[in-house]
């Protein structure tokens, strides 16, 4: 795979599955040697705070505890756990900056390494991105 190949993610809502589809998608990407970027917007920007932990949509949120067992128990580690390891594989990760401000969100209850951008900036990023992708 070529240097040159990239991605781009936009996740717009906050739920287990979405969250788990972005790093599960970013991480890949990254180790096949691609340059990742990943946009955060609206209910997608609780999976940025710190100490995150999404939960299972609907009926199902009850059960989360029960899937991240089953998950642990296939190898597959804890939303937290993969963040971690997509930044350590060099995966950019960006919250929305219009998004921050309608939600009350500050810098501070961001993981670390998060770069804040409008959306008109991630749009600039993408149009050069052989590869997007939206999960919402």
């Amino acid at each position: 795979m070529s240097d040159s190949e990239k991605l781009a993610l936009v996740v717009s809502e906050g739920s287990y599955d979405k969250a788990m589809a972005s790093v599960f998608l970013g991480t890949t990407a990254a180790g096949m040697g691609m340059e990742v970027h990943v946009f955060f917007t609206f209910f997608g920007l609780k999976l940025l705070k710190k100490n995150a932990r999404p939960k299972l949509p609907g009926l199902y949120r009850i059960a989360t505890g029960m899937f991240e067992k089953k998950m642990k128990g296939v190898g597959v580690d804890s939303f937290g756990e993969m963040l971690e390891t997509a930044q350590e594989l060099g995966v950019k990760l960006y919250a929305c900056s219009t998004s921050m401000e309608a939600m009350g969100m500050s810098r501070d209850q961001l993981v670390d390494g998060v770069d804040i951008l409008g959306a008109a900036a991630f749009l600039n990023i993408a149009a050069d991105c052989k590869v997007q992708l939206f999960i919402g």
